[in-house]
């Protein structure tokens, strides 16, 4: 776990805006002990119920052809989330804050690249090997030690590492006897283009080849953003695959959004499943592919909350956010957004737990 930045009591208080008489979520988060045990001991040792973990790269973004800025996400996020009031709503205290994943030196060398060529995107794409290693070491030690990942930031390419992790953890625990779980993601794009070399746009098709993703439910696909080979080989296999589409949705009004995210969590209801939004889906995000025709930021809301209070899940992760490509020079509405998100993440996980209880 050499990779690893551990968020210390004095990093939560840096970054924490306190106020008299009132109670912000950063003075009630967790941190890990300071402790020479490992990582799956350490989190093992927390009630926390909630791990919050950094991905501040755009390596897999840019190997994929996008634009980078991905990287920029994690920091306002987590100024954002520690900053929300604690109240009856949410007080913060079932959230451990783990940190981020150092990605500096993949990072510099990635600039020397050019990206145009083959020989550079070759390079990269085996940067984003690295990247997928440094990743499922530390959320498959949050998924084994009994606790959800919400992990912030980096390309989709995060989703491979991801679900192999949640499948793993899950397997050590004794939790799922197949190393196999499923997923549903909020998206423009599928991410399941040809296993070419690891990039942000296969992710999915990474971990469904691997085995470690039985089905994959999709929420808003862009008709004239997915590659028509990608599409024939998701619809011939619907034991697998179930997608709903942006403009059968919105621009034809075949189903309504609340019927498409209610079809796709039905679809993956009957395993452990992983929870994807990419940023992209939004519309006037900054990200990596910015759309000007994408849901609203209620909707984005209203997905998470839906599939997390009906769902058994494992992780979120929100991919993609670039604030740093905003045309405000500080963009801290995309770090607030981020916030609502894990807030509402977590409201609705203390609904279905309830409900079970």
């Amino acid at each position: 776990m050499s990779h690893l930045v551990v968020c210390s009591k004095a990093d939560i208080s840096r970054e924490t805006r306190t106020r008299k008489n009132e109670t912000k979520v950063g003075e009630n988060v967790q941190v890990l002990k300071n402790s020479d045990a490992s990582l799956l001991e350490l989190l093992s040792q927390s009630d926390a119920e909630y791990v919050l973990l950094g991905l501040p790269e755009d390596i897999g973004i840019r190997a994929n052809g996008g634009r980078g800025g991905a990287y920029s996400a994690w920091k306002p996020a987590l100024f954002s989330l520690l900053n929300v009031q604690s109240n009856c709503f949410g007080d913060g205290s079932n959230i451990l804050v783990l940190g981020h994943i150092n990605f500096d030196d993949l990072m510099l060398a990635a600039d020397g690249i050019n990206f145009k060529t083959e020989k550079g995107l070759g390079k990269a794409r085996e940067f984003v090997e690295q990247i997928d290693e440094r990743v499922f070491e530390v959320v498959k030690a949050i998924i084994q030690s009994g606790k959800e990942a919400i992990i912030i930031g980096g390309g989709h390419n995060n989703a491979f590492p991801n679900i192999k992790a949640a499948a793993t953890g899950l397997h050590l625990n004794g939790v799922i006897k197949t190393k196999s779980i499923n997923c549903i993601n909020s998206d423009a794009h599928s991410d399941f283009r040809e296993m070419e070399g690891r990039h942000s746009g296969n992710g999915f098709r990474y971990a469904f080849e691997q085995k470690f993703l039985n089905k994959y439910a999709m929420v808003g696909l862009h008709e004239s953003y997915n590659a028509g080979n990608v599409l024939q080989y998701m619809m011939e296999r619907p034991e697998n695959f179930s997608l709903s589409f942006f403009e059968d949705i919105f621009i034809r009004e075949k189903i309504s959004f609340t019927e498409a995210v209610d079809k796709a969590i039905e679809y993956v209801k009957d395993n452990y499943c992983g929870i994807e939004i990419d940023m992209d889906t939004i519309q006037n995000i900054p990200s990596s592919a910015k759309t000007s025709s994408g849901i609203s930021t209620i909707q984005a809301r209203q997905y998470i909350t839906r599939a997390a209070s009906k769902l058994n899940t494992c992780y979120l992760h929100i991919a993609e956010a670039a604030p740093v490509l905003s045309h405000i020079k500080a963009d801290n509405k995309t770090g607030k957004l981020i916030g609502y998100l894990v807030a509402d993440y977590i409201k609705a996980r203390t609904t279905f737990k309830n409900s079970k209880s």
